[in-house]
């Protein structure tokens, strides 16, 4: 494939994809809700499109095809148990939608420093989420790397690919925040599904068809077909590791926990879970079957990753169809930059920064948060310059790092006995663990860094807020309002309607919010 027809096919996406950016800025206004939320008024399928786009990424036709590449028809089964784990926005969504509207809360560790009245465990809260998130932003503009230097055929060095990648995301992000990416997310969605769809046809034609394929697998590679697969690679160890973290990755990514705040209504974020799952389904068999079609076409390669690249500058796959889906593959890793840039700028405005000596010391936290933006793309660059291997393990550790997140996230809602020195402890403590794992290599009793997290986190959390004192007044506010606003859609209410709607302010209908001398250290008290 022609190093023109490369450049010419990146320059057409970005131009097209940049002229949606602009148009869906139009009428964006200056306040924080309006840059990071889109002022909460997105439509379900605009959320479901970009809930897929930031959540597939060049994981899935790179790392996701490349560890299906590396052991076989376990990458299905590590895959499942994400979609399963969907089962947690079906129950935490509405609750964080109502507390979002609620409280005026725009990003996720915002909503502990309110639940839990210590504006402590929302910068503990971001900042871990700083430290494990840049890791995974470099993954996907190593994907976008790789991709072009495999097609190019080294053509155009994985720097280059790195750097455009960086550029345009933070372009979108900067243009018009979640407007802008928004948009660009379902326009780049569609894109993936299609050319994707069109790979796994060719490559299965080439093959011979689905039964041939199938044949094929179970005479030359039958181990890719069993548990646990290819060299023995998916161990029980091994799977739990990799699954728990995807399992909770809706409740413990922030970019993916933020869009929970976005539908304009409770309908809307509805609409948002089903398109999800059925997009999530079908994007997830295709990534797997890309994967053992190019254990049968490319059965020697030295680094999986390369599967994807290598299948698409073939002879297998047409030019065009090729070109498409280097198209839709850089679309998945930036749709994902863009949005994890954005709710990092988020964090650091709304809880990195306390908002009263943001706006006293430091000018407008609007101005500060896309200076962020363009920080963190910039650190994200320069990590993805390491070019470290296993796509599919780097995205794992990230995650497994925010599973120190969950147990703070579900006692927010759930426990009123939830301290604020137990959320930091959780926090502090599962971090550190998980830091300490994945840099040395130590897996203790043989399971991975996030199991252990999970663990040290939870025990901590209960343990110690076992022996603190509660925001009573607070944790009871905060729990029983939203169970009461929560239940008018419960199955046997026989309501529809939501007990308020974003024309409609949230104090009107569920109280009067908590005073400043009511909940010291707390966002109001500084808003």
């Amino acid at each position: 494939m022609s190093t023109t027809a490369v450049l010419l096919a990146i320059g057409i996406y970005v131009l097209a994809t940049t002229g949606v950016a602009l148009w869906a800025r139009r009428g964006s206004g200056q306040t924080l809700e309006d840059y990071f939320l889109a002022n909460r008024t997105l439509g379900g399928i605009v959320s479901a499109l970009s809930y897929s786009a930031t959540t597939y990424s060049a994981f899935m036709m790179v790392g996701l095809a490349g560890l299906t590449y590396r052991g076989g028809i376990g990458a299905l089964g590590f895959e499942l148990i994400y979609l399963s784990g969907l089962l947690l926005v079906a129950f935490f969504g509405p609750r964080f939608w109502l507390a979002g509207r609620r409280y005026g809360i725009i990003s996720p560790a915002e909503l502990l420093s309110v639940r839990y009245a210590d504006r402590r465990v929302g910068w503990v809260a971001a900042v871990l989420s700083l430290v494990f998130l840049v890791p995974y932003s470099a993954v996907q503009l190593m994907g976008v790397g790789y991709l072009l230097q495999g097609l190019s055929q080294g053509a155009i060095p994985f720097l280059a690919g790195v750097l455009l990648a960086t550029v345009v995301a933070i372009a979108w992000a900067w243009l018009g925040g979640l407007r802008s990416v928004a948009w660009t997310d379902a326009a780049q969605a569609l894109l993936m599904l299609a050319t994707s769809i069109l790979v796994v046809v060719f490559a299965l034609s080439h093959l011979g068809g689905v039964r041939q394929a199938v044949e094929r697998l179970t005479v030359e590679t039958p181990d890719w077909l069993a548990v646990p697969g290819g060299g023995n690679y998916f161990q029980f160890s091994t799977f739990l590791g990799l699954s728990l973290p995807w399992f909770f990755f809706s409740l413990s990514n922030p970019q993916v926990a933020q869009r929970l705040f976005v539908p304009r209504s409770l309908s809307a974020l509805r609409r948002m879970l089903l398109g999800f799952i059925a997009f999530g389904l079908i994007y997830t068999l295709l990534s797997v079957s890309w994967g053992l079609a190019s254990r049968l076409l490319l059965p020697n390669l030295a680094n999986p990753d390369l599967a994807t690249p290598t299948l698409l500058a073939s002879h297998v796959v047409p030019d065009i169809v090729a070109l498409l889906a280097m198209v839709g593959i850089t679309a998945a890793a930036i749709s994902t930059i863009d949005s994890i840039l954005l709710t990092l700028a988020s964090l650091v405005a709304r809880d990195v920064l306390p908002l009263a000596e943001s706006r006293r010391k430091h000018g407008n936290p609007l101005a500060w948060s896309r200076g962020v933006i363009l920080l963190l793309g910039v650190v994200a660059f320069l990590f993805a310059r390491l070019q470290l291997n296993w796509i599919a393990l780097l995205s794992v550790a990230s995650s497994a790092g925010l599973l120190a997140l969950v147990p703070a996230n579900v006692g927010a809602f759930f426990w009123k006995k939830g301290t604020a020195p137990g959320a930091l402890a959780s926090l502090i403590g599962g971090g550190l663990v998980s830091l300490v794992l994945q840099a040395t290599g130590w897996k203790p009793l043989g399971w991975w860094p996030g199991v252990w997290t999970l663990l040290v986190a939870t025990g901590l959390f209960i343990a110690v807020s076992e022996v603190t004192s509660a925001p009573t007044e607070r944790a009871t506010q905060f729990v029983d309002e939203i169970a009461a606003a929560l239940r008018p859609y419960l199955p046997d209410s026989g309501h529809i309607r939501p007990s308020f709607s974003p024309s409609t302010s949230p104090a009107t209908t569920m109280g009067s919010p908590p005073s400043a001398a009511s909940a010291p250290g707390s966002p109001e008290a500084s808003r």
